[in-house]
C-alpha cells in the first residue's frame, strides 16, 4: 500500500516544481506576439499532416475548456495565424491549419522556447530526464517511451 504521507510530499514537490518551471518558461511568450495558449494550438497543428489538425484534437491537448479553445482558435484565425474550415470527414467537426505566418512565428518562438527548456532542465542528467518523462507519463496513465 502507498505511504500516504510520502504520496502527499511527492505530489507537493511535483506541483511546486511544475509551477516554478512554468513560471520561468512563461517569459518566452508575449501576448502581443504569441501567448502560451496560442503556442499550444500551433504546436498541435504544426505536428499534423500538412500542418493541419482536427479541432477536437487541439482541444484534447489543451488545459482549457472546449468553448475557450473555440474562441481562441477564432481569435487566431482573425489574426491570420491559422485557418479553420469544416472537416470533410466529420460534419460536426472542424479542421485547423497553420498559415505560413502562424507556422513561421511558431518556429521562431519554438526555437527559443526549446533552448530555454533545455537550459532549465540542464540540472538533470539524460538518465534523470528519461526517468522524469517516464514517471510523469505513468502518472498520466500513459505508457513510457520505448527508447
Amino acid at each position: 500500500m502507498t505511504d500516504r504521507r510520502l504520496a502527499i510530499d511527492a505530489w507537493e514537490s511535483l506541483f511546486r516544481a511544475q509551477h516554478e518551471v512554468f513560471g520561468d518558461l512563461n517569459g518566452d511568450f508575449k501576448e502581443d506576439t504569441l501567448s502560451q495558449a496560442e503556442y499550444d494550438v500551433l504546436l498541435t497543428v504544426t505536428r499534423g499532416e500538412d500542418m493541419t489538425a482536427r479541432l477536437r484534437d487541439v482541444t484534447a491537448n489543451m488545459l482549457i475548456s472546449q468553448p475557450s479553445v473555440s474562441r481562441l482558435v477564432d481569435r487566431m484565425a482573425a489574426r491570420g495565424l491559422i485557418s479553420k474550415c469544416a472537416d470533410p470527414d466529420d460534419g460536426r467537426g472542424s479542421l485547423v491549419r497553420a498559415t505560413e505566418t502562424g507556422a513561421s512565428l511558431f518556429r521562431r518562438i519554438a526555437s527559443a522556447h526549446g533552448r530555454a527548456i533545455a537550459e532549465r532542465m540542464s540540472g538533470l542528467t539524460d538518465e534523470e530526464l528519461a526517468q522524469l518523462r517516464d514517471l510523469t507519463a505513468k502518472l498520466r496513465k500513459k505508457q513510457p517511451h520505448e527508447d
